[in-house]
């Protein structure tokens, strides 16, 4: 997430007019970022132009956008989510009957969360001033940024499947052991992936290796896994079960508006990467207009690391008053 630095034309267009008869290509400069994420991309820049399929260039208005937007959205959700974050650990010491069943699962979700929300400060200064924190820092906050995602996925995974979160036991502890470590393996390859480019000013972004690269490949294939396949698995589950099993009470499906949010932009990644692996057809307008579609999916998602500590803090106090919290 960062300052968005368009590579345009002298006539300030992002390409030279084309032939119409020519296909529209991504063409790279040696370090390819997504112009699309509004709120993954810890810096967007322009590494790459768009050579569209039409007699008049094509005018991106996305990197404006994303300049005016990003900051103010970043901050206010930050803020949010350590409101909503602290209430929830405040509510989970002073209260924890309201969760009998699933205190720990609780207290590692708004752990995770908050590791989310501690990223955005850094995220919002690299938009405004530029990366300014190095190479490395900007590997370990991408980092940091999708083991968050990713061990929230894997824990509200295991919290609607699994009675073992009943008891913090040595089951439950190596279990949580178990999920965070391999949160973190998902998210190397987005370390991997990541890293700074000067265009003018230092910039961290989520891609500069080319989008066939292994390094960009795995980290798709997390996100992939952690945002489409695991809820559409749980779904499955849920229908085969029926709802019997304990994990799938009331409170455990307020947990599930992690994959909501999330959802829609592992749909967009999928596309994105046929878009750019010219493995579906493409027009100036569909460019223009998915870096739109794509940049809001994430925003969404990111709206997690705030709406969902708030969702479990009422679900939990509500189950707690109606003396149906085992649920959750």
């Amino acid at each position: 997430m960062g300052n968005c630095i368009p590579v345009v034309s002298p006539s300030g267009h992002l390409t030279p007019p084309r032939s119409p008869s020519q296909s529209p290509k991504v063409l790279q400069n040696g370090t390819f970022v997504n112009l699309l994420d509004l709120l993954g991309n810890f810096t967007v820049s322009e590494d790459y132009i768009v050579d569209y399929a039409a007699s008049e260039p094509c005018h991106n208005t996305y990197c404006p956008f994303f300049q005016r937007a990003a900051p103010a959205f970043l901050a206010s959700t930050c803020v949010a989510a350590a409101l909503a974050t602290g209430a929830l650990l405040v509510a989970l010491a002073k209260r924890p009957h309201a969760w009998p069943h699933h205190r720990a699962l609780v207290a590692q979700l708004a752990a995770a969360t908050g590791l989310f929300a501690a990223v955005l400060p850094a995220v919002v200064a690299g938009i405004g001033q530029g990366w300014r924190l190095g190479a490395g820092a900007c590997k370990v906050t991408q980092l940091l940024w999708h083991c968050s995602v990713f061990a929230q996925g894997l824990l509200v995974a295991s919290g609607c499947c699994s009675s073992v979160w009943s008891h913090w036991d040595p089951r439950s502890q190596r279990l949580a052991v178990s999920i965070w470590v391999g949160a973190l393996l998902l998210a190397l390859p987005a370390a991997l992936a990541g890293g700074t480019v000067a265009a003018p000013e230092v910039s961290c972004i989520r891609r500069n290796v080319d989008v066939l690269s292994p390094a960009y490949l795995l980290h798709l294939a997390s996100c992939l896994c952690v945002f489409l396949l695991l809820p559409a698995a749980l779904l499955v589950a849920a229908l085969v079960r029926g709802g019997q099993r304990a994990g799938w009470g009331p409170a455990a499906g307020a947990s599930w508006l992690f994959f909501v949010l999330w959802v829609p932009y592992g749909v967009g990644l999928a596309v994105d990467f046929l878009l750019h692996a010219e493995l579906l057809q493409s027009t100036c307008g569909i460019f223009e207009r998915f870096d739109y579609a794509l940049g809001l999916c994430e925003a969404l998602g990111v709206l997690h690391c705030c709406l969902g500590p708030a969702v479990l803090l009422a679900a939990g106090l509500c189950c707690r008053n109606l003396g149906a919290a085992g649920g959750f």
